[in-house]
């Protein structure tokens, strides 16, 4: 089978590249010419371009047997560059393959929890449940689900919506390990706000079930997590284990985080860059619960989780430490 994975040089993108290279599937990447191919140490084609550039679609998307969308933005310095990509992108994508490969057979769109919306009751929320995203992101990926939904393509369309996910190469886990460094760790509003998780490479092989599985599965829509529900504590708590040093955790009221957030943001400003944390990801931080259920997953596909937090968090130290990261 021959696959296009776009986002391919990302945390994700790059575990889902390489699951389906190394079962023994043709893959195709589209990158952009300044993307870093440093996680791409296996066999594949590299169609240069970027999914907010038409033109330079077609040729990426011709010929292949299933496209899993994986670019997208996770940080922007507004909503409309959120949207751009997010939205906008996944739409240009949607219109090449109608155009230049109308008998595809399966498109899997990476999407996020955030597009569907927080767990006020603390209880996985049912995947047609309205959504309710709250964060310029949410609604970017949302818009990006909307745009499947309505395409020619959508009885072919898989939409996956991952809880938080971690593993080697993500950034995003890294400063937790760094607090773990310096052997203290603030705690937003006592660090009880409970997540579902996901681990990178457990995530990848969940979408290559999806893409090459014999079953109707099109219209589905699936969260990947490991069975778990974890607190910031437990997470905490995974990450001291995993790096063998203790950490002295400080409760730290909502304004402080909210401080901390606008000066990043003005340094984001100043430097007119983009900045993972600022007041939106506080508010993510700050609900009740952000949890999700494979059943369906598991009942389509057999799927199962092979790691959990624990091992993951292990996993996840040590690449970092043979990198360089920390």
């Amino acid at each position: 089978m021959r696959v296009l994975v776009t986002g391919a040089s990302g945390f994700l993108g790059s575990h889902i590249a390489e699951a389906f290279a190394s079962a023994g599937h043709d893959v195709r990447t589209l990158l952009r010419k300044t993307s870093s191919r440093a996680f791409l140490q296996f066999p594949h084609e590299e169609v240069v371009g970027d999914i907010t550039q038409p033109d330079s679609l077609p040729a990426a998307v011709a010929g292949v047997d299933v496209v899993v969308h994986a670019a997208g933005l996770i940080k922007a310095r507004n909503e409309r560059e959120f949207a751009s990509v997010n939205e906008h992108g996944t739409t240009h994508l949607l219109r090449a393959i109608v155009a230049h490969n109308p008998d595809l057979k399966r498109l899997i769109h990476i999407s996020s929890i955030a597009a569907h919306g927080s767990s006020p009751d603390g209880r996985p929320r049912p995947a047609d449940a309205p959504p309710k995203p709250i964060t310029a992101y949410g609604r970017s990926k949302l818009g990006g689900e909307i745009a499947v939904r309505q395409s020619p393509l959508a009885n072919r369309s898989v939409i996956f919506r991952p809880p938080a996910i971690y593993g080697p190469r993500d950034p995003a886990l890294l400063p937790f390990f760094q607090l773990a460094k310096w052997h203290f760790a603030p705690l937003l509003e006592g660090g009880r706000n409970r997540t579902s998780m996901i681990y990178g490479p457990d995530c990848a092989n969940a979408v290559l079930m999806a893409a090459t599985a014999e079953t109707n599965i099109g219209d589905r829509v699936y969260y990947p997590e490991d069975g778990g529900v974890y607190t910031w504590r437990d997470m905490l708590a995974v990450i001291e284990e995993a790096s063998g040093k203790k950490m002295l955790l400080i409760p730290t009221p909502r304004f402080a985080y909210d401080a901390a957030a606008l000066g990043s943001e003005l340094f984001g400003k100043i430097t007119r860059r983009a900045v993972i944390f600022d007041r939106e990801k506080v508010r993510e931080m700050s609900q009740n619960a952000w949890v999700c259920s494979a059943e369906t997953l598991r009942a389509d596909l057999g799927w199962r989780p092979q790691v959990l937090a624990r091992e993951g968090a292990k996993l996840t130290y040590e690449w970092y430490k043979a990198t360089g990261w920390l």
